[in-house]
């Protein structure tokens, strides 16, 4: 019994601590709380949500919203000295002025954050806050000469020249 409980889901352990308390009846939450080693609350929450038809067609485990926030939301300062720390390394495109890239990789990005405005971010942090692009500098192969190329645009050039004329006549 205690290993299928552990097994559940925090929604799912609630609902079935209630349920096991409710066939014991009076006394049934403390014992199936020491029974499961869980506070008492969420068996009586759980006693709640089982009279609660609304509640048991829901889908989620928990509410929506619950969490840590993001340290983007949270840090004080961040998208300013972000915004500062790129300024002076960022290209636009010409075609759209929305799209912005930078030549700087997301660590160092990360590191003078740290440096220049004292917040020692990571990564992802850089990931979350980022609006911009990376630049990456993209690779062509050149294609071997073709040969006779100038001989066989003269041909194609003549070829146009008396098929062209002969149309117009």
């Amino acid at each position: 019994m205690q290993r299928y409980y552990h097994s559940l889901s925090e929604k799912d352990r609630r609902r079935y601590a209630a349920i096991e308390a409710i066939k014991l009846g009076h006394g049934g939450i403390s014992y199936i709380s020491k029974l499961f080693d869980c506070h008492p609350k969420p068996i009586r929450r759980g006693i709640a949500e089982l009279q609660d038809e609304q509640v048991l067609n829901e889908q989620r485990i928990r509410q929506p919203g619950g969490g840590r926030k993001r340290v983007v939301e949270t840090m004080d300062g961040l998208s300013e000295a972000f915004l500062r720390i790129i300024e002076h390394n960022t290209a636009g495109s010409p075609v759209d002025a929305s799209i912005k890239w930078t030549h700087l990789s997301r660590q160092q990005i990360a590191d003078l954050l740290s440096e220049e405005a004292g917040l020692s971010v990571s990564v992802t942090v850089v990931d979350h806050s980022t609006i911009f692009v990376a630049a990456k500098p993209v690779k062509r192969k050149l294609r071997e000469p073709i040969p006779n190329a100038m001989s066989n645009l003269r041909k194609l050039s003549s070829w146009w020249e008396t098929t062209s004329k002969s149309a117009i006549q």
